[in-house]
């Protein structure tokens, strides 16, 4: 009999429209900027004040910090004023108010989790274990961000879920403080703009450098450049903005950590992360997760890493072997080297090795479509968890009418590019109650864990809301090895 996993239906993660942030309000036209400005500036000091009051006491409770956040946009709205007057703190504010605008990033779905280890297993009953999920928020024009829940598994495999803050936020976003010119070049190579304009900017850097210096180089290699050369001095800003950092307050709840696009790559959206927690040959750990940036028309796989869930450094994935979606790291070195799952044709699960973390070269097929409900195409459903019969890996294969279904499959604990088994079935396929959603027939997960001889999938129904299901892992290693 074929091995199904076992859903766990009182618990299902869904949208929540009432969860909102305020993001950055962008007129179309300067004249637009000038002109609102200019209006707020015609109101008396008495106005001003009664005027933020309003706007103070129908948003001041959906948010935190507000106000420095009205003031920050102020700051970066200052030059459409049309005077160096000094203004008040309140009609600051009250211009800044005017150039911000709420988003509910999760009115759509919530969907495609991953599961981590909490770093934080202080002060649980005996036999239990604290877990994170990341989930992809989607909200109004189909924008994807990355949000957070926390939850604690019992000895008894009971699953408790820690209730969300009402409230949101995103995070400080710092540039990278150093690029390396040796990454920074090769990536430019692999995008296609390693030409004569770009070998130009580079020479002026030092092995290491920063964006000010980078920007300092592309201004002075374009006061003869050509069109040609500011359309590649774009595409080199692009990639420098696809790096940098994002860090989080310490007192911020968990769920109020929101990881919104902020490089031009991302524009239209962080999609798909798959967490994993990585532990390096001295023992140090980081979780890193692989994800896809997207900006309408191009998709460029980045990495993302941290240590305490407060600081997340982001940056490109780098090489020829870099493409399409769905990329998911070993959760470890496998003979000195860094391993990974990939999908480069959208067809077939690939595998990679690197010696260097941010660099991949070549990927090697070790899975095709072979069963009905796979015959469309094959993707991995996060990294693999290393189980004393190989690495357990949870795949997703499509079949008739587009329909996703979860399987797994079993490699060698030391060759990784050999396959022990796979399944023939499916161990989950959406059922009557997750066919509907924003898009039909698909249950998909971006990764599990493994607790108590049991495998934990956290997976999404129909790309709206997620859930859980459990799997045997004995009986599915004995179906795997059989």
């Amino acid at each position: 009999m074929a091995v199904k996993a076992q859903r766990i239906p009182e618990i299902v993660i869904t949208p929540n429209q009432k969860r909102v942030l305020y993001r950055p309000f962008h007129p179309r036209s300067r004249e637009r900027m000038i002109s609102i400005i200019a209006r707020v500036m015609s109101l008396t000091e008495e106005e001003v004040q009664q005027e933020l009051n309003q706007v103070l006491s129908e948003f001041g409770n959906r948010h935190q910090r507000i106000q420095h956040f009205f003031l920050n946009r102020f700051e970066e709205v200052r030059a459409y004023m049309v005077t160096d007057k000094p203004i008040s703190d309140a009609r600051k504010q009250l211009i800044g108010s005017y150039f911000t605008q709420e988003y509910s990033l999760e009115s759509a779905a919530l969907f495609n989790p991953s599961l981590v280890w909490h770093p934080d297993q202080g002060g649980l009953p005996a036999g239990s274990k604290r877990f994170i999920i990341s989930l992809r928020a989607t909200g109004e024009g189909h924008i994807s961000s990355i949000t957070f829940r926390t939850g604690v598994i019992d000895a008894h495999n009971h699953i408790t879920l820690d209730e969300p803050s009402v409230f949101v936020t995103t995070p400080e976003v710092v540039p990278n403080s150093e690029y390396d010119k040796y990454l920074f070049k090769q990536k430019l190579k692999d995008l296609h703009l390693l030409n004569d304009f770009a070998e130009r900017v580079l020479s002026a850097l030092e092995t290491t450098f920063t964006m000010e210096a980078l920007d300092k180089s592309i201004k002075n290699e374009l006061r003869h450049g050509t069109h040609e050369d500011e359309e590649t001095a774009k595409g080199i800003r692009v990639l420098a903005e696809s790096n940098y950092e994002v860090r989080f307050q310490s007192e911020q709840h968990f769920s109020e950590r929101i990881i919104f696009p902020t490089s031009q790559s991302e524009l239209n959206g962080i999609e798909d992360a798959r967490f994993v927690e990585f532990v390096d040959e001295d023992g140090d750990k980081t979780y890193y997760a692989t994800y896809t940036a997207y900006n309408g028309r191009v998709i460029l796989p980045q990495l993302l890493e941290t240590k305490d869930f407060l600081s997340f450094k982001i940056s490109t994935l780098n090489g020829p072997a870099v493409k399409n979606k769905g990329m998911a790291l070993f959760p470890r070195k496998i003979n000195g080297k860094y391993a990974m799952l990939s999908r480069q044709d959208n067809e077939n699960i690939y595998i990679m090795f690197s010696d260097h973390l941010h660099f991949w070269h070549e990927a090697r097929i070790i899975l095709k479509p072979t069963y009905p409900w796979e015959y469309v195409q094959l993707g991995n459903c996060g990294s693999p968890i290393e189980t004393d019969a190989g690495w357990l890996a949870l795949s997703h294969g499509v079949g008739p009418v587009r329909k996703y279904s979860i399987g797994a499959f079993l490699l060698d604990k030391e060759n990784p590019e050999k396959v022990i088994g796979r399944l023939k079935e499916p161990l989950l396929s959406p059922n009557e109650n997750e066919r509907e959603g924003y898009v039909p027939n698909v249950v998909y997960s971006c990764g599990g864990q493994i607790f108590n001889g049991t495998l934990i999938i956290p997976y999404a129904m129909s790309d709206y809301a997620s859930s859980f299901a459990f799997v045997d892992v004995e009986e599915l290693l004995t179906e795997l090895t059989r």
